[in-house]
């Protein structure tokens, strides 16, 4: 499969980067600056783009099949999340690709108290910004009419291993027995690449964690 993933330079991007590879998918990972990803592979294009910027998007994603944004703004610049998922809606509809895969937030998710994620005491107080945006953009996806899925993180992700083994939930935060929610990056990826190999989750959201 032919995919093409915004973003692909972070942290969250180069796992799902390195699983799509694994699969044997043909990628072109889309950066700011071609000189933050070193990674070769017969497989893999690197090439500069605009995520804010509909006719940059357009042109890039012609003749994939299925466009991964997993874009992450810089601290203070948490707004850009809503400008972008409207560029890649307008991009992907100039561009003939129907197919989009989000890296989304996990704050707009639903708890056991029955209130967002990020509503919940303790909740930092500095990560508000990014969870609203977050929510915003999921919204302008949800009102799209392309084939979106969006995939919420658990509440902590961060680097660690790739076991393959995770629970899958939709609008409800999936904790442990300790009322932990957490995920690797690298199992986050094998999720992620799970949807786009056999979609299960199109038109909406879903979440994984341990």
């Amino acid at each position: 499969m032919k995919l093409i993933i915004f973003g692909a330079s972070g942290t969250i991007g180069q796992a799902i980067l390195q699983e799509a590879l694994r699969r044997k998918h043909e990628v072109t990972a889309v950066v700011r600056n071609r000189f933050k990803l070193n990674e070769k592979h017969d497989l893999l294009t690197i090439v500069e783009g605009d995520l804010l910027n509909p006719g940059s998007i357009a042109e890039l994603v012609k003749d994939h099949e299925v466009v991964i944004s997993a874009y992450g703004p810089k601290f203070g610049a948490e707004q850009e999340l809503v400008e972008v998922a409207r560029a890649l809606v307008e991009g992907l509809h100039k561009g003939g690709v129907e197919r989009l895969i989000v890296v989304g937030g996990a704050g707009s998710l639903m708890t056991d108290e029955g209130i967002p994620l990020m509503e919940t005491p303790g909740f930092p107080e500095e990560v508000k910004p990014l969870a609203m945006a977050h929510q915003d953009a999921y919204q302008i996806y949800q009102e799209s009419d392309l084939d979106w899925t969006y995939l919420s993180p658990a509440s902590t992700i961060e680097p660690g291993i790739r076991t393959g083994n995770f629970r899958i939930g939709t609008d409800r935060l999936v904790v442990d027995e300790d009322g932990q929610s957490r995920i690797s990056v690298e199992d986050y990826a094998v999720a992620l690449l799970d949807e786009v190999d056999d979609p299960y989750f199109s038109g909406s959201r879903f979440t994984v964690a341990y």
